[in-house]
């Protein structure tokens, strides 16, 4: 079990900077997931870790060793991948023992590592069967144990759950995250996906645009995303983000008054903020439906998505904006009807001219 320290990294394919002047610490046993859309360079950033892309500067350190000049197969690291890339011909256990085979480790201590990891993941009646006999679940399981004798110092996942059909992918993720519980291991996985990310890490790092943009525990993330891009990436439905027309003070906090001539209250601190260029930003959840007096913003319902537990409203306020706001349960809000929604102070975040964040003092 060892930390990462990555310094200064940069990279770049040719002409094209993929990442810039990335910082990064890893702390022994966390869980830490790289999030990020398409293209952000999460991959790109893991692969470097493990040595599978060259860096094009910068520094990176395993266990306070220096290994990005070294070959993968000295760094410490184990790589499972989003393929399962298991050989057909061969067993389980012998898909778990080739690797270790190949760096000529004793048959007993094989033999060992291989009954360790089965128990781990609960698989010991799978290890004489081959791939072809194994659901798609079991074969990332096989690709895991592969990763686990091999004893690393850190385990790297490049989105390993995203073969998988969603039943699939919820119960792999809760295996993960016990797994990660009985090693106590340094982890680092790769995704796409906000609900892997906020389920699994200890901290996300979010990437964008070359950097990143935040990395924080899940809870930070979702409360006080430090960005704009953050806000509307992390949370299904994203934030709603209304433009503001202009700030008072009241108590020294700001008073926002919207296009429509709303006027929503909040704990943001006015001191530091321009009466320009400013969004409001307030999560579904923060929108919930009330009466017309004692509502603080409202307009006309356009579509209700009746998930169950909760619906969501989408509405058009007067200046022609939309929002979404929610209704626990399954709602009686018809379509076309007018609505209003409460808007809870502390709850809303205020977004300046360059799309960083300014959340509540309380």
């Amino acid at each position: 079990m060892a930390g990462i320290n990555i310094k200064s990294l940069t990279k770049h394919f040719g002409a094209v900077q993929v990442l810039n002047d990335i910082d990064l610490t890893i702390e022994r046993g966390e869980f830490v997931v790289f999030l990020g859309g398409s293209g952000c360079g999460k991959s790109t950033l893991l692969r470097m870790i493990a040595g599978l892309e060259t860096i094009t500067s910068g520094e990176i350190w395993i266990g306070g060793k220096r290994v990005d000049q070294l070959p993968p197969g000295e760094r410490g690291v184990s790589m499972v991948f989003q393929s399962y890339a298991l050989y057909p011909h061969m067993t389980v256990r012998d898909n778990m023992s080739f690797g270790l085979k190949n760096i000529k480790t004793p048959k007993h201590e094989i033999a060992r590592r291989i009954e360790e990891a089965a128990k781990i993941l609960e698989m010991p009646h799978l290890l004489d069967r081959k791939p072809s006999a194994l659901s798609g679940g079991q074969r990332q399981r096989v690709a895991i144990g592969r990763a686990i004798v091999r004893e690393p110092d850190v385990f790297l996942f490049d989105e390993p759950l995203s073969n998988l059909d969603a039943g699939l992918r919820t119960r792999t993720r809760v295996e993960l995250a016990q797994l990660h519980e009985r090693l106590g291991a340094t982890m680092v996985f790769v995704t796409h996906d906000q609900v892997e990310a906020m389920t699994l890490a200890d901290r996300i790092v979010l990437l964008n645009n070359k950097k990143i943009e935040q990395v924080a525990t899940p809870v930070e993330i979702y409360t006080r995303p430090a960005t704009r891009y953050v806000a509307q990436f992390v949370g299904s439905p994203g934030m709603n983000f209304i433009n503001i027309a202009g700030l008072d003070e009241a108590g020294g906090l700001a008073t926002a008054t919207l296009p429509d001539g709303s006027v929503i209250k909040t704990a943001v601190a006015l001191n530091g903020l321009s009466n320009s260029g400013l969004t409001l930003g307030i999560r579904p959840e923060h929108l919930v439906v009330t009466t017309a007096e004692k509502g603080d913003i409202g307009g006309q319902v356009e579509t209700i998505e009746r998930l169950g537990d909760r619906s969501l409203v989408h509405v058009r306020l007067k200046d022609g904006s939309k929002i979404i706001g929610t209704d626990p349960g399954m709602t009686t809000i018809t379509t076309g009807s007018p609505i209003a929604f409460a808007v809870e102070a502390t709850k809303v975040s205020i977004f300046d001219e360059k799309d960083a964040a300014h959340h509540s003092v309380n």
